[in-house]
């Protein structure tokens, strides 16, 4: 087994990404590595913020780690909140509190189009690798499912009739933005390690 380590201290994060990658590597967190702040995300794209946790890490400790930056993208919103999706009611916001202001923001709007994008940075041997994931959907009028994390209980994925909160963590890992970006990770991991 491989180990890699995920630069992240969200444990939402990193459970869905271990089941996610659980054939053929061991995915260590920021905790296991004793790493315990947060790295400031200051970039402008999902593809910076991504990038500076990934190289802070790389270069404190010289080990093979990824990170990756997610954004929730409202049509309507001018694809907001975007790179800020995760402060997006203020920097210490909790998920619901997210939530409660992007619905407020739609109230009476008809265009619920969205899309959730991620990106993963990966740090392999000194040199910086991409790989993004996208799935397009719709913000519903209210929360539903008890499942996930963020704005889960509020997205319904194109193709699907639950939201994401609704799903099964085992379908929702085949399927999210994060999946989609994650299986580019392991299948480059997989040819190039």
């Amino acid at each position: 087994m491989k180990e890699i380590v995920f630069a992240t201290n969200n444990e939402n994060k990193l459970q869905e990404i271990r089941n996610i990658l659980s054939d053929g590597f061991i995915v260590l967190g920021l905790s296991d590595i004793g790493f315990n702040t947060d790295i400031p995300e200051t970039g402008t794209t999902l593809q910076q913020n991504a990038s500076i946790k990934s190289t802070t890490i790389y270069k404190q400790y010289n080990i093979n780690c990824f990170s990756d930056d997610t954004g929730l993208e409202v049509e309507a919103l001018g694809n907001k909140p975007g790179v800020f999706s995760a402060r997006y009611a203020g920097i210490n916001s909790t998920y619901d509190e997210n939530v409660d202001k992007l619905l407020q923001e739609l109230k009476g709007v008809e265009n619920r189009v969205a899309a959730f994008s991620t990106v993963i940075s990966l740090f392999l041997n000194g040199k910086e690798y991409f790989f993004e994931g996208r799935i397009s959907g719709t913000i519903t009028h209210k929360r539903h499912g008890e499942r996930g994390f963020g704005y889960d209980p509020v997205f319904l994925p194109d193709g699907y009739n639950v939201t994401f909160a609704q799903m099964l963590p085992e379908l929702k890992n085949k399927i999210s933005h994060r999946a989609l970006a994650t299986k580019k990770l392991v299948f480059f991991l997989q040819n190039e390690v």
